[in-house]
């Protein structure tokens, strides 16, 4: 049975830090392919800066259009808002009864896994691939009070990664790009010129 890796985000816009995680689970792990999934603007929260869904999934098409074992999906587009990750994995799973699907998070989203809808199901059904982050100092102050209880930190279908740690942030991108700062390396060439030419977080 073929493995697949869900890689969630808003990617907005995707970044070579998401692109080097993407790739080291890839490579580096027994799943056979990694699918980043595009998270849809929640019409309940107008976000402020937020690309049109379409326009970050073209990103990450671009971004990632000449590795065989990646994969761009918009599987959340269509479901109901707010999308709840343990809904998307019941809907993957009976369209696609030959994957086994696992999810792929930053070890603070692991932190708040417990606060998540029927996260129980979650790891009963599905293994969980765990890597580093460098956190921000908001980010610090979101997770105080949150710790992960040890059933889940120590459950066995959580697997640690070693893959690289990443400061690269999305935020750091759109701001750089705002103030006329190089974003070169930061984003891929092609993503780099389709943001340029589309006049993208100007």
């Amino acid at each position: 049975m073929k493995k697949a890796g869900l890689f969630f985000g808003t990617f907005n816009p995707v970044h070579t830090g998401h692109l080097i995680i993407a790739n080291h689970m890839a490579y580096n792990s027994d799943l056979d392919e990694v699918w980043m999934v595009v998270s849809p603007q929640n019409p309940m929260k107008q976000k402020t800066g937020l690309l049109a869904d379409y326009h970050r999934l073209a990103l990450v098409r671009i971004a990632i259009e000449d590795n065989p074992k990646l994969r761009a999906s918009d599987v959340e587009f269509n479901l109901p808002k707010p999308s709840y990750t343990v809904d998307t994995l019941a809907y993957l799973t009976e369209a696609h009864p030959n994957i086994e699907f696992a999810l792929i998070m930053g070890e603070d989203n692991l932190r708040t896994l417990h606060k998540w809808k029927n996260h129980d199901v979650i790891l009963e059904r599905h293994r969980i691939f765990v890597y580093p982050r460098v956190l921000t100092e908001q980010e610090k102050e979101d997770l105080k009070g949150h710790r992960t209880t040890s059933s889940t930190a120590k459950h066995p279908g959580i697997v640690k990664v070693d893959a690289p740690v990443m400061r690269v942030s999305a935020s750091f991108v759109r701001r750089s790009i705002q103030e006329g700062k190089s974003v070169r390396y930061l984003l891929t060439d092609k993503v780099r010129e389709y943001v340029e030419e589309m006049h993208f977080y100007e």
